[in-house]
């Protein structure tokens, strides 16, 4: 497969048909991966959208888990480059990914190559939203050329900021985890049960309507100014290790309330940090 012509993407998130529509002017990335240890790329090989390359969270968007830095830190930026570009991922090239979650794995790929100044967007709805056939078979691919870029520091914020932020006027800390384990039930996951004090809940799976799509602006802009956000205020979100937040990202980029930060070490560092304090309940704290 070589580089696509580049098509304009017309939001960060496109539906089905338009994809269908414009298949061979963007590069579709499967970015399937699932918590409970599942293979995403069985899931990609049993039938994928047609020409789609298989990016891997944990081998291709994530360097080793670390204590301090989590579950899934940042690879370095020549390491992302190079897997990026061995994916068929090259320098302007527009990138729709997809998973079957409504964009809670998709939308990390999305962040990394939009925060990189790259063209990018979420399949809305993920893998039930296509509307043709699924293929197994391998698509050609040919190596691009993706430039090591740094991470640029505005896009993230490290514990240390969101120690801080916590505790600010005109900030807001979002949890991008179920409501459950941001009360602090006991669970399987958590290095500890709770939530970083002042943070509000923002469960990333209220981002979708019953369908599986994204919810509508005015739905989403009501839904964040609940949690505080009101297009002026700074937000920083997170969620168990710097994946599922992206979709609360996506949520408020689609709102139209900004970009927001991402805390990638999210519950994953601070909560394996014992001088962290942690808050239980379904409030702040």
């Amino acid at each position: 497969m070589g580089s696509p012509a580049g098509a304009e993407l017309p939001a960060p998130v496109v539906s089905g048909a338009w994809l269908q529509a414009n298949l061979d002017k963007v590069v579709v990335a499967d970015v399937r991966w699932y918590l409970d240890g599942r293979s995403g790329r069985a899931a990609y090989e049993a039938g994928h959208i047609p020409g789609a390359v298989f990016v891997d969270l944990d081998e291709d968007l994530s360097a080793p888990p670390t204590r301090s830095g989590g579950r899934h830190p940042l690879p370095e930026p020549e390491y992302f480059a190079g897997a990026i570009g061995g994916a068929g991922i090259g320098d302007g090239d527009a990138v729709v990914a997809y998973d079957d979650l409504g964009g809670m794995v998709a939308g990390r790929l999305w962040w990394m190559l939009r925060v990189l100044g790259e063209s990018a967007a979420v399949l809305d709805g993920g893998l039930d939203a296509w509307p043709g056939r699924l293929s197994t078979e391998y698509p050609e691919v040919t190596a691009a050329h993706f430039t090591p870029r740094r991470w640029p520091r505005e896009a993230f914020a490290t514990m240390e900021e969101v120690d801080r932020l916590r505790r600010a006027t005109g900030t807001v800390v979002l949890d991008a985890r179920s409501s459950e384990r941001y009360a602090g039930e006991p669970n399987a996951i958590d290095p500890r049960f709770g939530h970083i004090p002042g943070a509000a809940s923002a469960p990333c799976a209220a981002n979708l309507a019953p369908d599986g799509t994204l919810r509508g602006p005015e739905d989403l802009r009501e839904m964040y100014a609940a949690a505080g956000v009101d297009g002026e205020t700074e937000v920083v979100a997170y969620c168990g290790s710097g994946v599922s937040a992206n979709l609360d990202l996506l949520a408020l980029e689609v709102a139209g309330l900004g970009s927001g930060r991402l805390f990638v070490g999210s519950w994953s560092a601070w909560g394996a940090d014992a001088d962290r304090p942690v808050a239980t309940g379904p409030e702040p704290g």
